[in-house]
């Protein structure tokens, strides 16, 4: 893990200089960032592999930068909460934060969890070639992952929860990928979603009653026993 690049985005400099040196200590790459402004500059600009995220900053708070990571990038987030902040934890963590840390933190215990998420993250398949654009076509579906919106052939919009989005935007990146529960949740929820892998299957359930023609035998989520789930479907990029 000591190629790993880590962004620090705290306001607070008697937290951001500190960590940063201890993560530095323990050989991985760290750039610090004050504000969310300057963490947009550099995820812009350089490949980062982890962010860790305060949620309570001036301007632009965490919970706004997590949502535009999730949106943007693939890249996995620890927030960084204050004890009494259980509300920001949850929607940190809905909204696709893969974990977080309660302030004040021990650093040994975050540097452990920063190697298990790179461990998890680097262990998921790349996605496929003409499957990173914003919109996604496959079968007689676009998925506009900009919007958040899907049609089908004839422009009718198709609502999507938010997991069924995550879970869709997910599957198409990675088409003909059979994808465990376990690599699903790390794409969608994170692994603090332990507690509820089977709601993979129920999302699986709900988007074949709305994606397939026959959902009773479904031609395009296929299941493969004791794998998991696969899009069988060729994913282009549309214009």
């Amino acid at each position: 893990m000591d190629d790993a690049h880590i962004l620090v985005v705290d306001d607070h400099r008697d937290i951001r200089d500190p960590l940063a040196a201890f993560l530095r200590k323990h050989e991985l790459r760290v750039t610090v960032a004050a504000d969310a402004a300057a963490a947009r500059v550099v995820l812009a600009g350089n490949a980062i592999d982890l962010v860790l995220l305060d949620v309570m900053m001036p301007g632009e708070d965490g919970l706004s930068l997590c949502r535009h990571i999730r949106e943007a990038y693939d890249t996995p987030v620890i927030l960084l909460t204050a004890l009494a902040e259980g509300t920001d934890r949850i929607v940190g963590l809905e909204i696709g934060a893969d974990d977080y840390v309660t302030k004040p933190f021990e650093p040994r215990e975050l540097l452990a969890r920063i190697k298990n998420l790179l461990r998890r993250t680097r262990a998921l398949p790349r996605t496929r070639d003409g499957a990173d654009g914003r919109k996604l076509a496959f079968d007689r579906w676009t998925l506009d992952t900009d919007r958040r919106e899907l049609v089908d052939d004839a422009g009718t919009p198709v609502t999507l929860s938010t997991a069924e989005f995550r879970l869709l935007a997910a599957l198409t990146r990675h088409p003909r990928v059979v994808l465990s529960r376990d690599q699903l949740l790390d794409l969608t929820s994170g692994r603090t979603a332990d507690a509820f892998d089977r709601s993979i299957d129920n999302q699986v359930s709900r988007l074949r009653r709305k994606l397939e023609r026959d959902p009773a035998n479904p031609g395009l989520l296929k299941t493969v026993w004791g794998g998991g789930y696969v899009l069988a479907a060729e994913v282009r990029t549309v214009p």
